[in-house]
């Protein structure tokens, strides 16, 4: 019984959607910050943050699958990494929106496009778009191969949000601390890729 609960789709549906939970009721009640930001300001960064930390996980599981390749956990991650992206994506779309309810006008947006912290934001979020769109079985089968080249993209997601961070928050720390185990694990991935005799020893 529990295991067809944790196996069944809207288990994880359940978990990724946690935070969301909480933001949700926080701009239900129209709550403010310390400073006076409303509702939307305030929630710009806890969105922002649960995108870029769900894309950071999703990232990470076939790295984690090939370093145990006999641990059920990261086999069964694997089985829901396209749910976890598509929940980035998801965030995304809600840090997205708050934005621009935030920003009110088209215009005040344009005036801080060119900021490397704004456009880099921007750029994340298209590349995000295509990648959401054919996370599912019917993409995979129509584009074949290319479906996995489609995306290898989600590095350049990965790379732009990571100086999206760092730049609107002038806060090189927080997200250093969530990208370099990242980057740890896809230096290892490579590796292991380049050298298939060590993963068929392992």
């Amino acid at each position: 019984m529990i295991r067809r609960i944790v196996d069944a789709p809207l288990f994880m549906w359940v978990i990724l959607a946690l935070p969301g939970f909480r933001m949700t009721s926080t701009l239900v009640s129209g709550a403010t910050g310390p400073d006076g930001q409303s509702t939307e300001e305030m929630l710009l960064h806890p969105s922002g943050e649960s995108a870029a930390q769900i894309m950071v996980l999703a990232m990470m599981i076939t790295p984690f699958r090939m370093m145990f390749p006999k641990n059920r956990f990261w086999a069964w991650m694997l089985k829901r990494r396209r749910h976890i992206g598509v929940a980035a994506f998801i965030y995304a779309v809600f840090h997205t929106v708050l934005y621009v309810v935030d920003m009110d006008s088209i215009r005040a947006m344009l005036d801080e496009f060119t900021a490397l912290g704004i456009w880099t934001g921007w750029l994340a979020f298209f590349i995000f778009i295509p990648l959401a769109l054919t996370s599912n079985d019917f993409s995979v089968r129509k584009f074949g191969s290319s479906w996995k080249t489609i995306h290898r993209f989600v590095y350049g997601a990965a790379v732009a949000t990571l100086v999206h961070w760092i730049f609107v928050h002038n806060n090189v720390g927080p997200a250093l601390a969530r990208f370099i185990p990242l980057a740890l694990l896809e230096g290892y991935r490579i590796w292991r890729t380049l050298n298939p005799k060590s993963l068929a020893s392992a």
